[in-house]
């Protein structure tokens, strides 16, 4: 979501240069983001505190002569690398006493609804923000696909696109209770698969058992069209692979976010958390959640231990949002 910020800042400012100072994972898809101009590797653990090479980072930073640093997690720590860098203008919502480390503090950063508001306003003078941001006016992630790299991870993988290509993303890094139940969606698979689809099944190596879960319910007739990618490509091989489904259909999850920056069809399915704060950025969605009195909890496991918001989301409805989704 932090490259609409790039993609307004540019906007704003067209001879703008983007750095980003990133977590090492995210490199790889911030080099699919033609707006910035390089990453910059952060070594440091979320949640490390560590002064001494914060210091270090910062000082080597200092040569860049950067004009403006916008520091978009709202802990103290994270504002501490721009200000050892002598960087002179810098901007964040208010957060964790960063009075002095931040000289373009923003009040309250709850006065816009959307995370994505929340960035791309920090792009905005303090006083025009409120009045120019809207997630309507955002423009949304767009990933840069690498056509070489998906072919060679295609033919890798022994993958071919003979059948239309729906993708899963069963997985919910988070908790169970963001996970919609592997048997319901192999449900969704056979009935895909009935109907003349593969299925690509994607995940990093956490999600290998439960996609195999749902590999394993299907028929044997139909497990030649279910292909379990879990574990078996990286974050930009799957970014490729993707892009060649049609349809993907996700819980609240990274992927999620992925599959609409490369313009697939989403069906988004939200347990205990709410697509009032992160919705995906597409115009092609079918967002799946239950009205329940103890949803959005926003907790990793159910505190009831029923998961029923996930429970009440059936097959049939994830096919209708399907087959909507799909009309001409």
């Amino acid at each position: 979501m932090s490259q609409s910020l790039y993609k307004r800042l540019l906007n704003l400012y067209p001879h703008a240069v983007i750095d980003v100072l990133a977590p090492v994972w995210s490199k790889p898809i911030l080099k699919r983001m033609p707006e910035v101009n390089c990453s910059i590797d952060m070594p440091i653990k979320h949640g490390k505190f560590d002064l001494v090479q914060r210091w270090q980072i910062g000082r080597s930073l200092a040569g860049k002569n950067y004009t403006h640093a916008i520091i978009q997690p709202n802990s103290a720590k994270s504002a501490l690398i721009p200000l050892f860098a002598g960087i002179k203008q810098r901007t964040g919502w208010k957060g964790e006493m960063r009075y002095g480390l931040l000289n373009d503090l923003r009040p309250n950063q709850r006065i816009f609804q959307y995370m994505v508001e929340q960035y791309v306003a920090l792009a905005h003078k303090k006083e025009a923000m409120l009045h120019e941001v809207s997630i309507i006016n955002i423009e949304a992630p767009r990933l840069l696909i690498d056509k070489t790299t998906q072919r060679i991870t295609k033919t890798r993988l022994l993958l071919s696109k003979e059948k239309p290509v729906v993708g899963l993303c069963p997985g919910a890094e988070f908790g169970s209770s963001k996970q919609w139940p592997d048997q319901t969606y192999a449900e969704v698979a056979s009935t895909l698969i009935q109907r003349g689809n593969q299925v690509w099944m994607f995940g990093s190596s956490n999600d290998e058992s439960v996609c195999a879960d749902i590999f394993n319910a299907l028929p044997i007739e139909q497990k030649p069209y279910c292909i379990n990618l879990a574990g078996k490509t990286s974050l930009v091989e799957a970014v490729d692979l993707l892009a060649e489904c049609h349809t993907v259909i996700s819980n609240d999850s990274g992927l999620m976010h992925v599959a609409a920056a490369v313009g697939c069809n989403i069906i988004a399915i939200y347990g205990s958390s709410s697509p009032s704060y992160t919705p995906p950025l597409s115009n092609k969605i079918r967002i799946l959640s239950i009205e329940m009195e103890c949803r959005p909890c926003f907790k990793r496991e159910c505190p009831l231990n029923h998961l029923m918001c996930l429970k009440k989301l059936t097959p049939s409805l994830v096919l209708s949002a399907y087959d909507s989704l799909l009309l001409p």
